[in-house]
């Protein structure tokens, strides 16, 4: 089984590397789209390079409502090639590239008038599933169906009688984000790319009009250095602007980005055994199941503030707890709330100033000879995305260059994960841990979960849970800095696990043990364990700070509170 470790050394070496000899393909954004190009055009033969800024996701890609979705609000705007589209990306994810990744979800859509909206609504997740069939990748999800009141309070009991006539049942599919994106960047580090997190490019290399690679700065170490490269692609997201300026023209079209907010909340404080759709006046709020947890989301509101760290402000939070109560029998306060993460969509700017009708299909473009852009779309389509951009900086190429293979290329952690599931209670008897344990390994390492529990076959003390974020193992944190390219405790509490999100401290009272665990892995002194420890503490609190305020300016102004992470 193909395999890539991304620790310290792999990192240096892959600096080193991309910068002494000229790349075919150098990408720019380690975001969801940013990583699928990498992977593209790494299994297409090309000798492949990808940078981030930050670490890997840490924009949008994981920050997203976690949904892998055909779209059916994209069904009602007749857009159906993007759903016929994101539909069969679903399907391949679920079956072939991701399934220790990609989950079905059910989710109940409440009726509120009698006749006609059954026939409407019901009319359309019809379409909605025989698209999907029709693609040939829909098998993996039960069909949708109809029921009367009384059979959707026995299915979602939180729910007012009054809140609905009927309901109507469908699967979609749910994956955790940042994960994901790491997942895509070790498997085309396995394919042979060379990754660096943390690695900040500040500008462009030009010969004459002709862009030919970026200086690179390794924000950790301090070291600047040229890639070259025979083509680069700009895959940066709600930042395609800002990276454009660098060549000196802002493109050919302009991104900007939506603001979206989501709340996490204890799994006791909504009966339901299904994820729950609701419309609103603007768009549709997600209550979506969360391992013990649900996340109800999402706001749909212009951004122009600061993109790295977009505030979720007191009216934010206000907006999701009054829609969401609008249907429940037992509304939920803001004590209910373990978690609150805001993030930016990358739309395409239309002649709308409601971000909401704002394209969300994507565009890739040439401006300058040398330099791909490609912005827009959805994270579900992120695989189409890349395969585009790899399309097109292969014109720039002089040579021969394969079709895009992706649709067969499984992420690192999907080969044998079946076989494996359907051993867990003996892999459980052989590690001693519980098979609710394995099961959760297997569900965010599918068999790469073999790593992980070697970690505990040497040291033992590293299969015991966090003390005080016991959903995950303290070999979690080791493998996410020794394996996962994590590089501060940020990363881990945020984005390799989200105990940022699903504890009512934000990860605080964890942050010390699990900076503990990372500092031999990565060298850290006690000084350093010191640094990154208060410097969660310190966002933690400006998060908390912004998400009192009463408005956008305001809760931006005080996330702005805390400052960014410092190097190693």
């Amino acid at each position: 089984m193909r395999t890539a470790t991304l620790g310290p050394a792999q990192r240096a070496e892959s600096l080193a590397a991309m910068a002494e000899r000229e790349l075919d393909v150098l990408v720019v954004g380690g975001g969801v789209v940013g990583a699928g190009t990498a992977l593209d055009a790494v299994t297409r033969g090309l000798s492949t390079g990808l940078v981030e800024a930050r670490d890997w996701a840490s924009g949008t890609s994981s920050r997203s409502s976690k949904l892998i979705h055909g779209g059916l609000r994209y069904l009602e705007m007749l857009d159906f090639a993007l759903v016929r589209e994101a539909l069969k990306e679903r399907g391949l994810l679920l079956e072939r590239l991701a399934p220790h990744l990609v989950k079905p979800v059910p989710f109940l859509y409440p009726l509120q008038h009698k006749g006609w909206e059954r026939l409407y609504a019901g009319s359309g997740v019809a379409l909605y599933d025989a698209m999907s069939m029709a693609r040939g990748h829909g098998r993996g999800l039960p069909t949708h169906r109809h029921l009367s009141r009384r059979h959707a309070l026995r299915v979602a009991p939180a729910l007012k009688k009054d809140a609905l006539v009927g309901a109507l049942q469908y699967y979609d599919a749910q994956m955790d984000d940042a994960r994901f994106v790491a997942a895509l960047v070790r498997t085309a580090a396995a394919y042979g790319a060379k990754v660096a997190n943390r690695a900040r490019v500040t500008g462009f290399l030009r010969e004459g009009e002709r862009v030919v690679g970026a200086r690179v700065q390794d924000v950790e170490g301090g070291g600047e250095y040229e890639v070259r490269a025979k083509q680069v692609v700009n895959a940066t997201g709600v930042w395609t602007d800002d990276t454009q300026a660098m060549v000196g023209s802002r493109g050919q079209f302009h991104v900007r980005a939506s603001k979206g907010i989501h709340l996490v909340v204890p799994k006791d404080r909504i009966n339901s055994t299904s994820g729950l759709i609701l419309r609103t006046e603007k768009s549709v709020l997600f209550v979506i199941p969360w391992g013990r947890h649900w996340i109800i989301g999402t706001t749909d509101t212009d951004w122009d503030l600061d993109k790295a760290h977009p505030a979720a402000s007191s009216a934010d939070i206000d907006y999701l707890l009054e829609h969401v109560n609008s249907v429940l029998s037992v509304p939920l306060t803001r004590d209910d709330v373990e978690g609150v993460y805001a993030g930016l969509r990358p739309l395409l700017a239309g002649e709308s100033d409601a971000t909401s009708k704002l394209s969300r299909e994507h565009t890739v473009a040439h401006p300058v000879p040398g330099l791909v852009v490609v912005a827009g779309g959805k994270y579900t389509t992120y695989r189409v995305m890349a395969k585009d951009a790899v399309d097109e900086a292969v014109h720039g190429l002089d040579l021969r260059v394969a079709d895009c293979v992706t649709e067969d290329v499984p992420l690192l952690g999907a080969e044998g994960y079946r076989a494996l599931w359907n051993a867990r209670a003996r892999i459980s008897a052989r590690t001693g841990l519980h098979v609710v344990r394995v099961e959760h390994l297997l569900n965010r390492f599918g068999s790469l979960a073999e790593e992980v529990l070697d970690l505990v076959a040497a040291d033992p003390s590293l299969g015991e849970p966090l003390q005080f974020a016991d959903d995950y193992l303290r070999a979690e944190i080791v493998y996410a800095a020794s394996h996962e390219g994590a590089r501060h405790l940020d990363d881990v509490l945020t984005r390799r696990t989200r105990i940022s999100i699903e504890t009512f401290d934000r990860g605080a009272r964890s942050a010390r043990e699990a900076a503990e665990l990372m500092a031999p892995v990565l060298g850290w002194d006690k000084d350093q364990i010191e640094r990154e420890v208060e410097h969660y503490e310190k966002r933690v609190e400006a998060e908390r700070e912004s998400q009192l305020q009463p408005d956008d300016h305001t809760a931006d102004a005080a996330r702005l509170g805390a400052p960014d992470i410092v190097p190693l």
